[in-house]
C-alpha cells in the first residue's frame, strides 16, 4: 500500500470532513464564553444548547438530561463516585471484561468507600450470564450495575434492554459505557430502563476531549468537578463550544448516514473474516467477533497461529509495514500487560498466542484488507 492502513477505529476516528468545517467555523467565529451575559456569550450559549437539543433527539430523551463532559472516561466516573457518594449504593454489579474507565473507577470506590463489587458470570465468548446476574440482584442493599453495551475489543454486544428490564425489576440502577455503540446504533431511551450513559465523540468520526453523560432526570447525582453553574451544576468549566457542537454534528452525520455506512462496514467485516479463514485457517476469532449476528460490525479479534515469540513484536512489526491496529485497548495498547478482557475467555495456551483488534470504519476498503492479510501471511 502507497498509504498506511489505518484499522484502529475503536481506539479512535479520523473526524468527519463536515465535522472540522464546523468546529474551524465555530473557533473563528463564536469565541464568546457561553457563561458570558453579553451577545458573544448568548450567541455561544445558543450553540451549545441547540447541540444538546440535538443529541437528546437522537437518543429520544430531554435535553436537561445530557450533560456535556471531557469524554467517557469522566461520564463513567462522574456516575460511579456519584452513585455511590451521594445515592447510597452499596454495591455495584459489573464484569470483568469492562473498560479500565469503569473496572479502576470501581477498584478505587471499593477502597475509599468499603463498597461491595459482585462480578457477573460470563460464558466462553465473553458474554454474560444473564441467570447469574438475577441472581446478584436479589438484595436488600442499593445496587447499581455497570455494563458495557458493545465490548471495546472483543465486540460482543449486551444485550442492554433485559438488563434495564432486570434492574427496574430488582429496584437497581442501570449504568452503561455506550462508548463504542452511540453513533453506531440506533438507541431509544425511552424503550430502554437506563439510569446512566457514557459516551465519548471521537468514537464516532467526532473531536477527541468531549463527550456527554445521559443521567435520568431526578436521579440526584452531584457533580464531580466542582466549580461554576455550568451544565445545570453537574459540571464545572468553561463549555468547548466548538467541540460540542462538532460532536453533535458528528453525531448527526452518523445517524443521516448509519444505514449506507453501517451495510458497508458489514460487508467489508464479513469480507475479513473470510480472508483470514481463507488464508490462515488455524486463526480464531475471539469472543463473538466472528460472529456478524452476535457482535458490532465494526471489530474483529482474532487469535492468530504464529509463534509466541511474536507476540510481543507483532504491533511494532505491522506499524513498519503501516498497518495500525491494537493488542487490547488504547488504553492499554503501550503496555506490555496482556489484555485482561482476553484473559478472561482465553486458556493459557491461546493468551500466549498473539491476538490482534482490527477495527473498522467508513474510510477503510477491501483493498486495505487485502493488503493486511497479505502482511500476516508472511509470518504464518
Amino acid at each position: 500500500m502507497n498509504k498506511p492502513v489505518y484499522f484502529d477505529n475503536a481506539a479512535t476516528t479520523q473526524i468527519r470532513d463536515e465535522v472540522v468545517k464546523q468546529i474551524t467555523k465555530i473557533m473563528q467565529e463564536n469565541y464568546g464564553n457561553a457563561s458570558s451575559s453579553h451577545s458573544f456569550g448568548r450567541a455561544s450559549k445558543a450553540l451549545v444548547e441547540n447541540a444538546r437539543k440535538s443529541i437528546a433527539k437522537h437518543l429520544n430523551v430531554s435535553a436537561g438530561e445530557i450533560v456535556f463532559t471531557a469524554g467517557g472516561t469522566e461520564a463513567d466516573n462522574l456516575v460511579l463516585r456519584s452513585a455511590v457518594k451521594d445515592l447510597g449504593v452499596t454495591e455495584i454489579i459489573t464484569s470483568k471484561i469492562e473498560h479500565h474507565a469503569v473496572l479502576h473507577t470501581v477498584e478505587a470506590l471499593q477502597k475509599e468507600f468499603n463498597l461491595k463489587v459482585k462480578y457477573v458470570n460470563l460464558n466462553a465468548s465473553g458474554d454474560i450470564d444473564y441467570s447469574h446476574l438475577e441472581t446478584l440482584l436479589q438484595s436488600t442493599n442499593k445496587q447499581l450495575v455497570s455494563l458495557m453495551h458493545i465490548n471495546n475489543e472483543i465486540g460482543n454486544i449486551l444485550d442492554i434492554k433485559r438488563v434495564g428490564e432486570l434492574c427496574l425489576a430488582n429496584n437497581a440502577l442501570f449504568h452503561s459505557d455506550t462508548v463504542q455503540s452511540v453513533g453506531h446504533y440506533k438507541l431509544d431511551l425511552k424503550n430502554i430502563s437506563i439510569d446512566f450513559m457514557a459516551v465519548s465523540a471521537h468514537k464516532f468520526h467526532g473531536p477527541k476531549g468531549v463527550g456527554f453523560a445521559y443521567i435520568k432526570k431526578n436521579s440526584g447525582l452531584k457533580p464531580l468537578i466542582i466549580g461554576g453553574e455550568q451544565e445545570r451544576g453537574l459540571r464545572a468549566g468553561t463549555e468547548s463550544i466548538h467541540n460540542i457542537v462538532g460532536m453533535a454534528e458528528a453525531l448527526n452525520c452518523a445517524y443521516k448516514n448509519l444505514e449506507a455506512e453501517s451495510n458497508y462496514i458489514k460487508h467489508l467485516k464479513h469480507y475479513f473474516i473470510n480472508s483470514i479463514k481463507s488464508h490462515l485457517p488455524n486463526a480464531s476469532f475471539n469472543g463473538n467477533s466472528g460472529n456478524l449476528e452476535k457482535s458490532t460490525y465494526t471489530i474483529i479479534n482474532v487469535c492468530l497461529p504464529f509463534s509466541v515469540a511474536l507476540t510481543s513484536t507483532i504491533l511494532f512489526q505491522l506499524d513498519l509495514k503501516g498497518i495500525a491496529c491494537s493488542r487490547g485497548s488504547a488504553c492499554q495498547s503501550g503496555s506490555i500487560k496482556p489484555s485482561h478482557v482476553l484473559a478472561q475467555i482465553l486458556n493459557a495456551e491461546d493468551q500466549k498466542k498473539p491476538s490482534l483488534r482490527f477495527s473498522l470504519s467508513k474510510f477503510n476498503t477491501k483493498d486495505e484488507i487485502d493488503y493486511v492479510v497479505n502482511v500476516l501471511k508472511e509470518f504464518a
